[in-house]
Protein backbone atom coordinates (compact mmCIF):
# COMPACT_ATOMS: atom_id res chain seq x y z
CA UNK A 1 0.00 0.00 0.00
CA UNK A 2 1.26 3.45 -1.07
CA UNK A 3 2.59 5.55 2.22
CA UNK A 4 0.47 8.51 1.24
CA UNK A 5 -3.45 8.14 0.84
CA UNK A 6 -6.38 9.21 2.48
CA UNK A 7 -10.29 7.91 3.09
CA UNK A 8 -13.40 8.71 1.28
CA UNK A 9 -16.31 8.02 3.38
CA UNK A 10 -19.94 8.06 2.50
CA UNK A 11 -23.09 7.72 4.26
CA UNK A 12 -26.17 6.72 3.07
CA UNK A 13 -29.36 5.02 4.82
CA UNK A 14 -28.24 4.17 7.76
CA UNK A 15 -24.96 2.63 6.06
CA UNK A 16 -21.20 3.98 6.14
CA UNK A 17 -18.97 3.04 3.41
CA UNK A 18 -15.21 3.91 3.00
CA UNK A 19 -12.51 3.95 0.32
CA UNK A 20 -8.87 3.78 0.62
CA UNK A 21 -7.55 6.37 -2.48
CA UNK A 22 -4.83 8.26 -3.60
CA UNK A 23 -5.67 12.13 -2.02
CA UNK A 24 -4.59 14.15 -5.56
CA UNK A 25 -5.99 11.58 -7.80
CA UNK A 26 -9.39 11.47 -6.06
CA UNK A 27 -9.59 15.48 -6.13
CA UNK A 28 -9.00 15.51 -9.28
CA UNK A 29 -11.39 12.91 -10.07
CA UNK A 30 -14.21 15.55 -7.88
CA UNK A 31 -13.00 18.41 -10.54
CA UNK A 32 -14.62 16.64 -13.27
CA UNK A 33 -10.89 15.63 -14.67
CA UNK A 34 -10.32 12.09 -16.68
CA UNK A 35 -8.86 10.09 -14.19
CA UNK A 36 -9.12 5.82 -14.09
CA UNK A 37 -10.34 4.77 -11.34
CA UNK A 38 -7.45 2.54 -10.74
CA UNK A 39 -5.44 5.15 -10.58
CA UNK A 40 -7.11 6.44 -7.42
CA UNK A 41 -7.98 3.30 -5.69
CA UNK A 42 -4.96 1.93 -3.53
CA UNK A 43 -7.39 -0.88 -2.78
CA UNK A 44 -10.32 -2.80 -4.62
CA UNK A 45 -12.44 -3.15 -1.46
CA UNK A 46 -15.27 -1.35 0.02
CA UNK A 47 -15.02 -0.95 3.70
CA UNK A 48 -17.28 0.09 6.47
CA UNK A 49 -14.16 0.86 8.59
CA UNK A 50 -10.53 0.82 6.10
CA UNK A 51 -8.34 1.10 9.13
CA UNK A 52 -9.56 -1.55 10.67
CA UNK A 53 -9.85 -3.92 7.61
CA UNK A 54 -13.72 -4.15 8.12
CA UNK A 55 -15.12 -4.50 4.52
CA UNK A 56 -18.69 -3.54 3.69
CA UNK A 57 -21.27 -6.32 3.54
CA UNK A 58 -22.55 -7.81 0.07
CA UNK A 59 -25.92 -6.93 1.50
CA UNK A 60 -25.14 -3.59 2.48
CA UNK A 61 -24.02 -2.82 -0.90
CA UNK A 62 -26.80 -3.85 -3.12
CA UNK A 63 -29.34 -1.71 -0.72
CA UNK A 64 -27.26 1.57 -0.84
CA UNK A 65 -26.18 1.17 -4.65
CA UNK A 66 -27.94 -1.76 -5.84
CA UNK A 67 -24.97 -3.48 -7.47
CA UNK A 68 -21.96 -4.92 -6.37
CA UNK A 69 -19.63 -3.71 -9.10
CA UNK A 70 -16.38 -2.22 -7.44
CA UNK A 71 -16.70 0.90 -9.92
CA UNK A 72 -19.84 2.13 -9.80
CA UNK A 73 -19.87 2.14 -6.26
CA UNK A 74 -17.03 3.67 -5.96
CA UNK A 75 -17.49 6.82 -8.18
CA UNK A 76 -20.56 7.55 -6.20
CA UNK A 77 -18.87 7.42 -3.04
CA UNK A 78 -16.11 9.99 -4.60
CA UNK A 79 -18.67 12.20 -6.40
CA UNK A 80 -21.16 12.23 -3.35
CA UNK A 81 -18.84 11.65 -0.44
CA UNK A 82 -16.24 12.93 1.36
CA UNK A 83 -12.71 12.94 0.67
CA UNK A 84 -10.07 14.66 2.80
CA UNK A 85 -7.97 17.13 0.83
CA UNK A 86 -5.96 19.37 1.40
CA UNK A 87 -6.64 23.49 2.53
CA UNK A 88 -5.46 24.19 -1.21
CA UNK A 89 -7.44 21.45 -2.68
CA UNK A 90 -11.22 22.12 -0.20
CA UNK A 91 -10.31 26.04 -1.64
CA UNK A 92 -10.20 25.07 -5.33
CA UNK A 93 -13.19 23.03 -4.66
CA UNK A 94 -14.73 25.90 -3.21
CA UNK A 95 -14.34 28.42 -5.83
CA UNK A 96 -15.31 25.88 -8.12
CA UNK A 97 -18.54 25.72 -6.24
CA UNK A 98 -18.75 29.41 -5.57
CA UNK A 99 -18.44 30.39 -9.60
CA UNK A 100 -21.37 27.54 -10.57
CA UNK A 101 -23.47 29.10 -8.00
CA UNK A 102 -23.19 32.60 -9.33
CA UNK A 103 -23.94 31.35 -12.64
CA UNK A 104 -26.96 29.74 -12.15
CA UNK A 105 -28.22 33.02 -10.11
CA UNK A 106 -27.08 35.08 -12.49
CA UNK A 107 -28.77 33.24 -15.27
CA UNK A 108 -31.99 32.89 -13.47
CA UNK A 109 -32.79 35.25 -11.21
CA UNK A 110 -33.32 39.05 -12.12
CA UNK A 111 -33.59 42.34 -9.69
CA UNK A 112 -37.40 42.78 -9.81
CA UNK A 113 -36.67 46.59 -9.71
CA UNK A 114 -36.03 46.22 -12.97
CA UNK A 115 -36.69 43.36 -14.30
CA UNK A 116 -32.81 42.92 -15.75
CA UNK A 117 -30.44 40.10 -14.78
CA UNK A 118 -27.57 41.06 -11.89
CA UNK A 119 -24.06 40.77 -13.12
CA UNK A 120 -22.25 37.70 -12.07
CA UNK A 121 -19.61 40.40 -9.89
CA UNK A 122 -22.39 42.18 -8.23
CA UNK A 123 -23.74 38.74 -6.93
CA UNK A 124 -20.28 37.46 -5.54
CA UNK A 125 -19.89 40.86 -3.45
CA UNK A 126 -23.00 40.41 -1.99
CA UNK A 127 -22.10 36.35 -1.08
CA UNK A 128 -19.16 37.77 0.16
CA UNK A 129 -20.54 40.59 2.30
CA UNK A 130 -23.23 37.99 3.58
CA UNK A 131 -20.37 35.66 4.70
CA UNK A 132 -22.41 32.86 3.41
CA UNK A 133 -19.95 29.37 3.67
CA UNK A 134 -20.35 27.46 0.11
CA UNK A 135 -19.62 23.42 0.32
CA UNK A 136 -17.97 22.20 -1.38
CA UNK A 137 -19.57 18.98 -2.00
CA UNK A 138 -23.43 20.14 -1.72
CA UNK A 139 -25.45 20.35 -5.21
CA UNK A 140 -24.41 23.71 -6.57
CA UNK A 141 -28.44 23.92 -7.55
CA UNK A 142 -29.42 23.18 -4.11
CA UNK A 143 -27.09 25.20 -2.82
CA UNK A 144 -27.76 28.14 -5.19
CA UNK A 145 -31.82 28.25 -3.75
CA UNK A 146 -30.33 28.79 0.04
CA UNK A 147 -28.05 31.59 -1.22
CA UNK A 148 -30.70 33.01 -3.56
CA UNK A 149 -32.85 33.12 0.19
CA UNK A 150 -29.83 34.65 2.30
CA UNK A 151 -29.16 37.37 -0.44
CA UNK A 152 -32.49 39.22 -0.40
CA UNK A 153 -31.43 40.58 2.85
CA UNK A 154 -29.25 42.51 0.55
CA UNK A 155 -30.02 42.07 -3.09
CA UNK A 156 -32.86 41.93 -4.81
CA UNK A 157 -33.64 38.94 -6.64
CA UNK A 158 -36.51 37.12 -7.89
CA UNK A 159 -36.29 33.54 -9.85
CA UNK A 160 -37.45 34.54 -13.40
CA UNK A 161 -39.76 32.03 -14.55
CA UNK A 162 -40.91 31.53 -18.33
CA UNK A 163 -43.65 29.52 -19.75
CA UNK A 164 -42.55 27.18 -22.69
CA UNK A 165 -44.85 25.94 -24.93
CA UNK A 166 -44.03 22.64 -26.79
CA UNK A 167 -45.29 20.68 -30.09
CA UNK A 168 -44.07 17.30 -31.18
CA UNK A 169 -44.59 15.57 -34.07
CA UNK A 170 -46.21 11.64 -33.50
CA UNK A 171 -42.54 9.53 -34.07
CA UNK A 172 -40.91 11.60 -31.49
CA UNK A 173 -43.42 12.06 -29.20
CA UNK A 174 -43.94 8.89 -26.53
CA UNK A 175 -40.30 8.74 -26.03
CA UNK A 176 -39.77 13.01 -25.53
CA UNK A 177 -42.89 13.72 -23.76
CA UNK A 178 -41.76 12.21 -20.38
CA UNK A 179 -37.99 13.64 -20.78
CA UNK A 180 -39.11 17.44 -21.63
CA UNK A 181 -42.52 17.60 -18.88
CA UNK A 182 -39.16 16.90 -16.38
CA UNK A 183 -37.43 19.61 -17.49
CA UNK A 184 -39.84 22.33 -15.49
CA UNK A 185 -43.08 22.28 -14.08
CA UNK A 186 -45.54 20.73 -16.33
CA UNK A 187 -48.51 23.40 -16.90
CA UNK A 188 -50.61 21.89 -19.55
CA UNK A 189 -50.34 18.53 -21.43
CA UNK A 190 -52.38 17.35 -24.44
CA UNK A 191 -52.28 13.96 -26.43
CA UNK A 192 -53.07 15.68 -30.29
CA UNK A 193 -55.28 13.66 -32.29
CA UNK A 194 -52.76 12.81 -34.80
CA UNK A 195 -50.35 10.73 -32.44
CA UNK A 196 -48.44 14.08 -31.62
CA UNK A 197 -48.04 15.88 -27.79
CA UNK A 198 -48.36 19.30 -26.95
CA UNK A 199 -47.68 20.80 -23.80
CA UNK A 200 -46.54 24.43 -21.40
CA UNK A 201 -43.82 24.21 -19.37
CA UNK A 202 -42.83 26.26 -16.77
CA UNK A 203 -38.52 26.90 -16.91
CA UNK A 204 -36.22 29.19 -15.13
CA UNK A 205 -35.48 31.99 -17.90
CA UNK A 206 -31.69 31.68 -17.99
CA UNK A 207 -32.47 27.90 -18.80
CA UNK A 208 -33.93 28.33 -21.87
CA UNK A 209 -30.92 27.70 -24.65
CA UNK A 210 -30.56 24.69 -22.82
CA UNK A 211 -34.59 23.96 -23.12
CA UNK A 212 -34.49 24.36 -26.46
CA UNK A 213 -31.36 22.53 -27.03
CA UNK A 214 -32.88 19.61 -25.19
CA UNK A 215 -35.77 20.01 -27.06
CA UNK A 216 -34.61 19.98 -30.37
CA UNK A 217 -32.17 16.99 -29.54
CA UNK A 218 -34.40 14.39 -28.25
CA UNK A 219 -36.88 15.35 -31.68
CA UNK A 220 -33.87 15.88 -34.32
CA UNK A 221 -35.10 19.63 -34.60
CA UNK A 222 -38.96 18.28 -35.64
CA UNK A 223 -40.34 20.01 -32.59
CA UNK A 224 -42.06 23.47 -32.07
CA UNK A 225 -41.05 25.66 -29.56
CA UNK A 226 -42.09 28.47 -28.59
CA UNK A 227 -41.54 31.21 -25.50
CA UNK A 228 -45.41 32.31 -24.85
CA UNK A 229 -44.67 34.34 -21.40
CA UNK A 230 -42.18 36.00 -19.56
Amino acid sequence: MKDRYVIAKYDSQGEHFELIVDPDKAFDYKMGKKVSLSEILISDEIYRDAKKGLKASEESLMKVFKTLDVSKIASTILLKGQVSLTAEQRQKLIDAKRRQIVDFISRNCIDPRTNLPHPPTRIELAINEARISIDPFKDAREQAIEVIKALRAILPLKIAQVIARVKIPQKYASRAQPVISKLGELKKSNWLSDGGWQGEIEIPAGMQVEFIEKVNSLTHGEAEVQIVRG
